[in-house]
C-alpha cells in the first residue's frame, strides 16, 4: 500500500515557478547581448574589386578631358554675286586648293553687263583717241603758225640789223631803217605771244586729255568689275584644305553673301578639350598637353581658355606642336590631358571612383592577408587624372580598395573571397 509524501507537488509548482521567473529574466538579457553583436560582414568577390597598393614618389598632377580636333583655319566660302547654282562640282570631304571650283552659277544679267560694259569701254577708247588726234593736230598747227611767226621776226631782225649798218654809211634812208625797227619789234612781240599760247595750249590739252583719261578709266573699271562678277559665278574655294559642308543643292537661287561651303584647312588642326569647370583653376596659358588620337599621341601647349562654361565644362584650347599621327582629320574625337604639375615625394594611390581633392573620405583598407577590409578615413590631397595624393590615414604599402562600394556604405567590415 502507498503512502503519500507530504509537500511533493508544494516543490514542484515553486520548481516551476523559478523555472518561469528565470527564463522571463534571461530574456531582456539575451536581447541586449544580441543587440551588442557586430552585424556578419557581407562576402564580397575580390576579383570583381579593384585594389591598389600605396607608394610613394614623383606623380605628375594633370586634368583631363575629351574634345575633338578642330581647324586652326576655317572659312565660309560665300556668292560674291546672285544666281542659280548649276553645278556643284565637289561633295563633303574632297581635298580643295585655291582654285578649285566649287560650284557654276547662273546670272543673265551679269552677263548681259559685261556686254554692255564692254562695249562702253570700247566707244570711251574710241572717243579718247579720236580726242587725242584732233588736240594734237591743233596744237601742231599751233606750232606751225608760231614757227612762222618767228621766222618772220627772225627775217625782221635781220632786215634791221642789216639797215643800222647801211643808216651809219648813209645808204639807207631814216624813214626806212624806222620801220624795219617797227616790223622787227611787232615780230618780236607776236613771237614771244605766240610761245606764251603755245605753251598755254599745251596745258590745256593735258587737261582736257585727263578728263578723258578719266572717263575712260572709269569705263574700264566697270567692264573689270562686270567681269569679275562674270568671273565669280564660279565659286572657287580661296583656299586649301577639305571640304567640310556643302550648304546649297543644285537649282537653288542664292544672293550675295549668302555661304555655300565651309572649307577647313585640315593641315593645321588644334584640340578643344572640355575640361570640368571644379578643375580649371590650375589651368594656365603656355602650359604643356598631350593630345590621345587614339591612333598616336601628340604633344601641344594651352593657348586659349573659354571664359563662359557650357554644361558644367570650360573649353581649352590646345595648340599641337608636333606631327599629327596618321588618320588624325577634324572633329575627331580625342582624350586630353594637360599638365599642371610635378609633385615630388608624396605617398599615392590610384584615384579612387569617389573623392574629391583636399576631402576626407572612407576606403577599405585590405587586411594584410588580404581575407577582409575594414574602413578607414583618409585624408586626401591634390589630384591627377590617375592618382590621388594620401595626406593622412594610410601608409606606404597599403592595400586600399579604389574601385565603387557604395553598395557597403552601411558596413565597415567587408570579407573579400
Amino acid at each position: 500500500m502507498d503512502i503519500p509524501r507530504q509537500g511533493v507537488l508544494r516543490k514542484k509548482k515553486i520548481k516551476r515557478f523559478v523555472y518561469i521567473g528565470l527564463v522571463i529574466a534571461a530574456i531582456p538579457l539575451i536581447t541586449y547581448g544580441l543587440s551588442k553583436l557586430k552585424p556578419a560582414a557581407p562576402s564580397v568577390e575580390a576579383g570583381t574589386m579593384i585594389i591598389d597598393t600605396v607608394k610613394r614618389g614623383d606623380i605628375l598632377r594633370d586634368v583631363g578631358g575629351i574634345g575633338t580636333l578642330v581647324p586652326e583655319e576655317l572659312r565660309w566660302i560665300p556668292a560674291f554675286t546672285s544666281g542659280k547654282v548649276e553645278k556643284r562640282l565637289v561633295q563633303q570631304g574632297a581635298i580643295v586648293s585655291p582654285e578649285t571650283v566649287l560650284f557654276v552659277l547662273s546670272n543673265p544679267e551679269v552677263e548681259q553687263s559685261l556686254i554692255e560694259s564692254q562695249s562702253q569701254l570700247r566707244s570711251a577708247e574710241a572717243e579718247y583717241q579720236n580726242r587725242k588726234v584732233e588736240l594734237e593736230t591743233q596744237l601742231l598747227n599751233q606750232r606751225a603758225q608760231g614757227a612762222t611767226v618767228q621766222a618772220d621776226f627772225s627775217q625782221a631782225k635781220l632786215t634791221a640789223e642789216a639797215n643800222e649798218e647801211l643808216a651809219k654809211q648813209g645808204l639807207v634812208p631814216e624813214l626806212q631803217l624806222k620801220q624795219s625797227r617797227t616790223r622787227a619789234e611787232e615780230l618780236a612781240i607776236r613771237n614771244d605771244l605766240e610761245k606764251q599760247r603755245l605753251k598755254m595750249n599745251q596745258e590745256a590739252i593735258k587737261t582736257q586729255l585727263a578728263v578723258q583719261q578719266a572717263q575712260l578709266e572709269q569705263r574700264r573699271a566697270m567692264s573689270q568689275l562686270r567681269r569679275q562678277q562674270v568671273d565669280q559665278l564660279q565659286v572657287r574655294a580661296g583656299m586649301s584644305g577639305i571640304v567640310q559642308q556643302v550648304a546649297v543643292e543644285v537649282g537653288q537661287q542664292v544672293t550675295p553673301g549668302q555661304n555655300l561651303a565651309r572649307v577647313a584647312d585640315h593641315n593645321k588642326l588644334k584640340a578643344e578639350v572640355r575640361i570640368p569647370e571644379t578643375q580649371l583653376k590650375d589651368i594656365k596659358l603656355g602650359q604643356n598637353a598631350t593630345i590621345d588620337t587614339r591612333t598616336g599621341i601628340v604633344k601641344g601647349r594651352v593657348v586659349r581658355i573659354d571664359p563662359a562654361a557650357t554644361g558644367g565644362t570650360v573649353t581649352v584650347d590646345v595648340a599641337l606642336d608636333g606631327a599629327l599621327p596618321a588618320g588624325a582629320r577634324p572633329d575627331m574625337s580625342v582624350d586630353g590631358r594637360i599638365e599642371l604639375e610635378r609633385l615630388l615625394n608624396v605617398l599615392y594611390i590610384q584615384r579612387p571612383t569617389f573623392g574629391q581633392e583636399n576631402n576626407t573620405i572612407t576606403l577599405f583598407k585590405v587586411s594584410p592577408d588580404g581575407s577582409t577590409a575594414e574602413r578607414v578615413k583618409v585624408m586626401l590631397g591634390r589630384q591627377s587624372v590617375t592618382s590621388m595624393e594620401i595626406r593622412d590615414g594610410l601608409n606606404v604599402g597599403d592595400r586600399v580598395i579604389v574601385s565603387d562600394t557604395s553598395a557597403y556604405d552601411n558596413v565597415d567590415r567587408i570579407r573579400l573571397n
